[in-house]
């Protein structure tokens, strides 16, 4: 989502004449997209503002002013915040409101030493003052759903994000078929909760996300279909069934789970057990024989002890992650779970991590070894290090890249794999 916001912003500030610069020293403008999901990301800002800071005096002393703002998450968490810590920054607007750029930047040029801060929660929809989302290549991004009312114990994003908001049917389907148009032959929906997804058609009927899967799948041109990411009480069955019957929509599911412990999932505000997860596992892989997932994890929750922890691990022996992203818990200020009893140390939260990611990157690696001798179709989406290389992704999200001639950039690519590491595949285009 934050990619996908990004990119955005930057339609936005080049609808308004401005241009793209891969050098910062010679940038006008500058500005920070940001997340407050963990407390290493938002402190990151501020160290990166502190750097940017010194060039801005060295522009200024060149005559060359420098807009600096900041937007997203962090904003919206810290608010007034933002101006205290870095007293430079000229504007900062929460992920609801960088719609409102033109209008916050014409205020700037009026009067140049304003803090102008926009941390509403708008009435109006920011999809509706967007410009129109452009496809950028083979893959495009389509933000579909925003916000949470799940309010787990530990997350922001329900403070952040706001409470759940569904686009309009059509108005997903309008900007998926502009984007094949354009070239886009997979998109990825997007949203905090994306399989809570409750969009109006035409008529005024709430429709699922399994129901605009399958309209999608309609699409002439569009060749693959991602979501990310999914929340497990919201894996309906309409939706599981999806995998056995839309032939567009890939092999691979990222479904966080966080934790294998009922009780510390409980603590988490989850509304889910280990047992729920492993039962919605069972009916995918019977829908879907070959579907890779996918998870998240978050060790060192407070209370959590060695029978939790090896409930953590009793899972990912159970379910075999394909991929997995795994944190140490970091408490997050306005949180439940900042203030409970119990925290962990550093220390064995340390450990913890460490035992755990070993396990899944051996489950990774098995999995990617598993693959040398198939062929697959692979999106080549970006050139390789060295000449003549393209890096594209299989249907199981796996990194691949193999030499391949430029037009064949930003298509998909039969590809027998010829070898594998943890993290990336290598492969051969087949026929050649």
């Amino acid at each position: 989502m934050n990619v996908y916001d990004s990119s955005r912003i930057a339609e936005i500030l080049k609808s308004l004449g401005h241009r793209e610069t891969t050098d910062i020293r010679e940038a006008d403008i500058v500005i920070f997209n940001t997340c407050h999901i963990r407390e290493k990301a938002a402190e990151k800002v501020f160290s990166d503002l502190g750097r940017l800071n010194q060039i801005r005096e060295e522009r200024l002393e060149q005559g060359k002013e420098t807009i600096i703002g900041v937007t997203g998450c962090v904003v919206q968490a810290e608010d007034e915040q933002i101006w205290k810590r870095a007293p430079f920054v000229d504007f900062a607007t929460g992920p609801l409101t960088y719609h409102r750029l033109p209008e916050i930047l014409a205020k700037i040029s009026r009067n140049k030493h304003n803090f102008i801060i926009d941390t509403e929660f708008p009435a109006e929809d920011k999809f509706d003052f967007l410009p129109k989302n452009h496809a950028s290549g083979g893959c495009s991004y389509l933000a579909i759903q925003e916000g949470c009312n799940n309010f787990c114990t530990y997350c922001v994003v329900p403070y952040t994000r706001g409470a759940e908001y569904s686009r309009p049917v059509e108005a997903v389907l309008t900007e998926a078929q502009r984007l094949v148009e354009e070239g886009a032959v997979e998109l990825n929906l997007l949203g905090q909760n994306v399989n809570s997804y409750h969009g109006e058609d035409r008529m005024g009927h709430e429709r699922s996300l399994a129901y605009l899967i399958r309209k999608l799948a309609e699409l002439d041109g569009l060749k693959r279909i991602r979501y990310t990411t999914s929340y497990p009480a919201d894996m309906t069955d309409d939706l599981i069934d999806c995998y056995r019957d839309v032939d567009k929509l890939m092999p691979y599911l990222h479904l966080p789970i966080q934790s294998g412990s009922d009780k510390i999932l409980k603590a988490m505000n989850r509304r889910h057990t280990s047992g729920d997860y492993l039962r919605i596992i069972d009916k995918l892989k019977d829908a879907k024989p070959e579907i890779g997932m996918s998870s998240d994890f978050i060790v060192g929750f407070p209370a959590e002890d060695d029978n939790d922890f090896q409930a953590t691990l009793d899972i990912v022996n159970k379910v075999k992650f394909i991929q997995a992203f795994s944190f140490k818990y970091s408490p997050r200020p306005g949180t439940p779970a900042a203030l409970m009893k119990n925290q962990i140390p550093e220390k064995v939260k340390k450990e913890r991590l460490e035992i755990l990611q070993t396990l899944l990157f051996d489950y990774q690696n098995k999995f990617n070894q598993a693959s040398i001798g198939q062929t697959m179709s692979v999106l080549f989406e970006s050139k390789g290090r060295h000449a003549g290389q393209l890096i594209g992704r299989t249907p199981y999200m796996q990194n691949l890249h193999a030499k391949v001639p430029e037009d064949k950039l930003n298509q998909i690519v039969m590809v027998k794999v010829t070898s594998a590491t943890t993290n990336s595949l290598t492969g051969s285009v087949v026929g050649e």
